[in-house]
């Protein structure tokens, strides 16, 4: 098994983040649309007050290679919401089930437990997502609700689950 090391991501990662989210399994399991461009993706991966986004690196023949990808949403601009933040991740249809979802949750919630201040984490995941919510259910993400026909995914369309987690006691500063 390789090391999967976890760092910020920047806009030399676009082209691997086109490559992700070009594969087949990826795009069924994310809200996200086919055919992304790199320039997009570099645009996205620039330095912004409101985004932090971490990608997952493991070796290869010709070093470092990105397999998966995390952002943290932030709410700079709305001080009611400053605690709160929206998380999207997606791993490679190749690195999937190889743990590099469970090292991405790692470093996104203690980063975001110790050092953003986040009491609340939110994502949306497709119903029929089951590693997914699998994933989200073991870092403590829970289910607050159900968006019927929210999204159009391969001609039909799908439920979403909105996810949340509150960060635990034993980490609240209060």
């Amino acid at each position: 098994m390789n090391e999967i090391k976890i760092r910020r991501a920047s806009p030399a990662d676009a082209e691997a983040y086109v490559e992700i989210f070009s594969s087949p399994r990826v795009i069924w399991g994310t809200l996200q649309v086919l055919y992304p461009s790199v320039e997009a993706w570099r645009k996205k991966l620039e330095p912004q007050d409101d985004l932090y986004s971490l990608v997952a690196c493991v070796s290869d023949a010709a070093g470092q290679k990105v397999v998966g990808c995390l952002s943290l949403h932030l709410n700079p601009n709305r001080p009611r919401r400053k605690h709160a933040a929206g998380l999207g991740m997606a791993v490679h249809e190749d690195w999937q089930g190889q743990g590099v979802g469970t090292a991405l949750m790692q470093a996104a919630l203690e980063f975001a437990d110790k050092w953003l201040n986040l009491t609340r984490l939110e994502l949306e995941v497709y119903t029929d997502n089951e590693p997914a919510l699998r994933l989200y259910k073991k870092f403590g993400f829970e289910i607050e609700g159900t968006l019927k026909q929210d999204s159009f995914r391969d001609g039909e369309f799908a439920d979403v689950y909105t996810m949340a987690r509150l960060r635990p006691a034993a980490c609240s500063r209060q």
